[in-house]
């Protein structure tokens, strides 16, 4: 085939790829000006977020008791001008006025959204320290809190999560979603920042762990690999639409645990106490204190 007879093909594939008809709902039309979210610049977001929550661990770690204030200055000062440019792209980004510019207004609601941000992060540190220890705590082959904070796979996925927990709670847009599925790609743990999740939280392993939007997790909660907290079919509106932001998955009390690949559907609750077994599959009420695990067949 001639280099001709290529350069058709190319112009063709060209032409129905720019008819407005293909990308209907798949485009977004960028407004000049306007900051664009940057997967690059929310991983720096985390990276100072980890390293002001676990200094020493993250970040500069040449870091002493008599420089950590210098340091940690140094970081909230680059993590408010990093958050409010993130923050505001996002605002801009589902805006609902298509081909306008970010306002004034929207600038200076993402300066306070990133301002309330940090001032929450004292607290942010106290519920991630709990979390620490109850992975610590939960493992037997755990040395040290340190190896802890700089290994395990969970305190990273949870750390992005309670961030983004925060900025959803701020009413930030897409930025939250981001960030958890940041970490759902660096550990393979998918936490959905719309989850409420108590103190003393760990996930052993924790690959394949799954949590959905409305799951509530009460304190000293654990899980273990592949397990899912997900959501039954859900209804649908009139026009065939599925139902948005109605509660769908699961309700897990205080001290539950749940072993390897089991998967607990729908809006239900699971009891204080309960324990749930690997490879089983739950869609009803599990009383408090309860252990339910697999039958053994009968030989």
């Amino acid at each position: 085939m001639s280099p001709l007879n290529f350069t058709h093909i190319l112009t063709q594939a060209v032409d129905e790829l720019s008819e407005s008809q293909s990308y209907k709902g798949l485009f977004h039309q960028h407004t000049d000006g306007n900051p664009l979210p940057s997967a690059h610049a929310l991983q720096s977001i985390i990276e100072l977020v980890r390293a002001i929550i676990f200094p020493g661990y993250f970040g500069n770690s040449t870091i002493n008791s008599r420089t950590v204030t210098y340091h940690i200055g140094v970081n909230v000062e680059r993590l408010f001008d990093l958050l409010t440019e993130q923050i505001l792209a996002g605002l801009c980004f589902t805006g609902s006025e298509e081909n306008s510019g970010c306002t004034e207004l929207q600038r200076e609601e993402a300066s306070l959204i990133a301002a309330k941000l940090i001032s929450r992060l004292p607290e942010l540190r106290k519920l991630l320290a709990t979390d620490v220890e109850a992975a610590y705590n939960g493992d037997p082959a755990a040395k040290s809190f340190g190896e802890v904070i700089s290994c395990y796979p969970a305190i990273r996925a949870i750390s992005n999560y309670r961030v983004a927990h925060e900025l959803l709670k701020l009413d930030v847009p897409l930025i939250p979603r981001i960030i958890t599925e940041m970490a759902h790609s660096e550990t393979g743990i998918d936490i959905h920042p719309g989850a409420e999740i108590g103190s003393y939280f760990t996930i052993d392993h924790g690959t394949g762990v799954v949590i959905g939007e409305t799951c509530i997790i009460g304190n000293h909660v654990k899980l273990y690999q592949g397990v899912t907290l997900g959501a039954k079919s859900f209804p649908l509106d009139n026009s065939g639409k599925p139902i948005k932001g109605i509660p769908r998955h699961p309700i897990l009390e205080d001290d539950v645990i749940v072993y390897s690949n089991a998967t607990i559907l729908g809006r239900i609750t699971i009891g204080r106490g309960a324990t749930i077994g690997g490879n089983i599959w739950v869609t009803e009420d599990v009383p408090a204190g309860a252990r339910l695990v697999q039958h053994k067949a009968n030989k």
